[in-house]
């Protein structure tokens, strides 16, 4: 990508991003189309990160990759672009309790119906939890889960969780941000990350 359409996108991604500034929108796009590669260049290919390349970048549990993916990918074409990357990042490294709550519940959403059902806890819950060696049916004890957990926050007792449930349960346990599987970096993983990325604008080389 050349400087002066490297910049023009630069301009556009910044109006519109709310955590980072020019510098960080740049290094973000750079490293976009490094991760990308060089098969970006060949007419007609889509640009855009798989899953592959993803889980990568935090080394998040492979089981919960699935799950980031589906956040940043707007528009479910299997395809992360240049504009779900550096608005998913915005909110993924530097959100507000509000923007990741949204986040996370629309990820946990499978869906999309605006509520996360039994079934979807049962399904993000068998995927997020090691397997314990044991006598028992494991299955048992993530349906136990599933029902601990609806005691918890269901609210409305209606047997799943809306958004209004989650949002109340989460500001009364942060913990519960996410109660369903990792979908959010560690901050050792945010702090590594930043670090490598924005590196100081005077070090800073094409």
């Amino acid at each position: 990508m050349n400087r002066k359409k490297l910049q023009k996108l630069t301009d556009t991604l910044t109006k519109n991003c709310k955590h980072f500034n020019k510098f960080e929108v740049s290094c973000l796009i750079k490293l976009f189309y490094n991760l990308v590669g060089e098969a970006t260049e060949r007419p007609g290919a889509a640009i855009g990160l798989d899953r592959n390349h993803y889980y990568l970048l935090f080394c998040l549990p492979l089981s919960s990759s699935s799950l980031v993916f589906r956040g940043f990918d707007k528009d479910n074409d299997g395809s992360i672009n240049v504009t779900e990357w550096v608005n998913g990042l915005s909110l993924f490294l530097r959100g507000s309790l509000e923007e990741k709550m949204k986040y996370c519940f629309d990820v946990f959403d499978l869906n999309g119906d605006g509520f996360i059902s039994k079934e979807e806890m049962f399904h993000m819950l068998k995927n997020s939890l090691l397997k314990q060696p044991s006598e028992e049916d494991p299955d048992e004890g993530i349906k136990d889960l599933v029902e601990i957990t609806l005691k918890k926050m269901d609210y409305d007792h209606d047997g799943k969780l809306s958004f209004a449930d989650y949002e109340k349960a989460v500001r009364e346990e942060a913990l519960l941000l996410e109660a369903f599987g990792p979908c959010l970096p560690d901050p050792k993983s945010q702090m590594e990350f930043e670090a490598q990325v924005f590196k100081d604008p005077n070090d800073f080389h094409d």
